[in-house]
């Protein structure tokens, strides 16, 4: 079990940030600790943007995968060779991940780190690939595009504002607006692809940072 407020290391490639000193209480763990309770039963089937992105010509560099979850997508990034880190405030979930990428024999390139996303950082220009499935801020947003390599990949999927129909209660800031994130990249930016998905309120994004 990973300890609320500590880093679990499964390899030891990344540079690891201090996590939140209240981590324990955050909301947000407490949430997702309770739906990666005892029962949950994780595919650890990498996300289709991480397919796409790791089947593409990408520089030398590890892999991202901010909100992580139990997603396979550093697994796979494993097993194509490269060095990958997934983040995540819930314990619960990187244990079941943690778990998994030591029974599939790649502890030696992977590393999970807890914390809290509106407080950890990545490094300038240090990633080949960064993903974030399923949870959006714009200033997070920001700070992934400014991680990725020249010549690197960023996959985002995000809810869109059609979700809130279904849960108007849902803070709208989870959302992206029509156009993003593709209209938040910074100049230069190569989008390769930017689609809703059919029926789920969601939009994946996949763009190229310039070699300049």
């Amino acid at each position: 079990m990973i300890q609320p407020g500590t880093v679990r290391q499964v390899g030891g490639v990344a540079r690891l940030w201090p996590v939140d000193p209240v981590l324990k209480d955050n909301p947000d763990r407490l949430r997702w600790n309770a739906r990666y309770a005892a029962g949950f039963r994780p595919s650890f089937e990498p996300h289709p943007l991480a397919r796409l992105a790791l089947s593409s010509d990408l520089p030398q560099g590890p892999v991202l995968d901010l909100a992580a979850g139990t997603s396979g997508s550093v697994i796979l990034a494993a097993k194509s060779g490269r060095t990958a880190v997934g983040v995540d405030v819930s314990d619960e979930a990187l244990s079941l991940l943690a778990a998994e990428i030591e029974r599939q024999g790649m502890s030696g390139r992977v590393t999970v780190v807890q914390a809290d996303l509106r407080d950890w950082r990545p490094g300038s220009r240090e990633y080949a690939l960064v993903l974030c499935i399923g949870y959006w801020d714009r200033d997070l947003f920001v700070l992934a595009a400014d991680a990725v390599l020249p010549g690197g990949v960023l996959g985002w999927e995000a809810l869109t504002t059609e979700a809130l129909d279904l849960a108007p209660q849902m803070p709208s800031q989870w959302c992206v607006r029509p156009g993003e994130p593709a209209s938040l990249l910074p100049a230069g930016w190569e989008v390769i692809s930017s689609q809703d998905v059919p029926g789920r309120s969601r939009r994946r994004m996949l763009a190229r940072r310039p070699l300049a």
